[in-house]
């Protein structure tokens, strides 16, 4: 095994920079990754920017991680094997001990680290991870195509289980980004009629492409008038933080209907109470899931052929990957590499 591996750390808030740093031994219950790919979520932005500055070693960013385990630490369960290859999303690893793992709730557990931002993640060669937060990767995968799937996967996968509705039933997906872009193709394949709402023209394609039976248009109709008129949506999945553009949708939610929330935006959302009450509609938040939710994620994605669309570019190249998500012009979703001869788009 090498004795040092190289990492993007946050040398500075909103800037990275690779070092080579020691390679370290997996303590109790952990295991050492070799990363063989990473995936930028936008949750990155706020994981570079927000680091704190007197961190020693700074922080890695990095929460869609896929690699081949290789090294465990004492205590791992018997299913981890080496050369194993293995994920972890934004969920670090439950505890078992708090109060919420003991009623199984795994993905509300008190004393779990968040990946890239309260612990090191994938912006790198090697990395540490506690074995509770591991994930199996389906053969079928490609590395790179697995790695968005642990976070943006998971987190609209989950969202539409919850979301209430039927087959046949109307499903609104408010935001077509990198979230977006898959929960649209699991809603096709879970049988709704789907409703994509965007901003322009120029992703009406795409929508239709991926999954969607309807494609509007916010900057050139009312959304919620469109869908009343389509006789209204069952369930809204809103992949984005923009209160007033959730806002604008919420008034086509059919009785019993739910709005799930996955953009942690900090506004306020301006909601009728009278509009929930009177109709028995719903609002919840939905968190990305357990590791045995996301392989059920996986493993649904190879059945029904979902893949996330990536462009990937090699892992000396971390900070204009960020910049190339910041920027919004990415083809839904980046994806560092660490293999060698790896190129800048796929």
């Amino acid at each position: 095994m090498r004795r040092s591996h190289r990492v993007a750390q946050v040398s500075k808030p909103g800037e990275l920079e690779i070092v080579e740093r020691e390679t370290p031994s997996p303590g109790a219950g952990e295991v050492l990754i070799a990363i063989e790919a990473c995936g930028i979520c936008g949750a990155d932005a706020g994981d570079i920017d927000r680091a704190d500055p007197k961190m020693r070693p700074a922080r890695v960013p990095g929460h869609e991680v896929v690699g081949r385990i290789a090294a465990l630490g004492s205590g791992t369960p018997s299913i981890w094997k080496v050369g194993q290859r293995v994920g972890i999303g934004r969920l670090g690893g439950h505890c078992n001990e708090c109060v919420q793992c003991r009623r199984g709730e795994f993905q509300l557990c008190l004393n779990q680290p968040f990946v890239g931002s309260t612990c090191d993640g994938g912006y790198a060669e090697m990395m540490i991870a506690r074995a509770t937060g591991l994930v199996s990767i389906p053969d079928e995968l490609k590395s790179e195509e697995a790695a968005p799937l642990l976070c943006a996967g998971i987190a609209t996968f989950n969202a539409l289980k919850k979301c209430g509705a039927e087959a046949g039933d109307t499903v609104v997906v408010l935001g077509i980004g990198g979230l977006g872009h898959l929960a649209l193709q699991y809603a096709r394949r879970m049988g709704f009629r789907v409703v994509a709402v965007g901003r322009g023209s120029d992703i009406a394609d795409d929508a239709l492409s991926l999954g969607a039976h309807v494609y509007i248009d916010s900057k050139k109709e009312d959304p919620a008038a469109r869908l009343q008129s389509l006789g209204g949506a069952q369930a809204i999945i809103a992949t984005i933080g923009d209160v007033q553009a959730v806002a604008a949708v919420i008034g086509s939610l059919s009785p019993q209907g739910r709005l799930v929330l996955l953009g942690a935006g900090k506004d306020p959302l301006p909601v009728s109470a009278g509009h929930v009450v009177v109709g028995e509609r719903s609002i919840l938040g939905s968190i990305t899931g357990t590791p045995f939710e996301n392989e059920k994620t996986l493993d649904f994605s190879v059945l029904a052929g979902v893949r996330p669309r990536i462009e990937v570019m090699p892992f000396e190249k971390a900070g204009e990957a960020v910049a190339r998500m910041r920027s919004g012009q990415a083809n839904f979703r980046m994806v560092l590499t660490m293999k060698e001869g790896s190129h800048a788009h796929q």
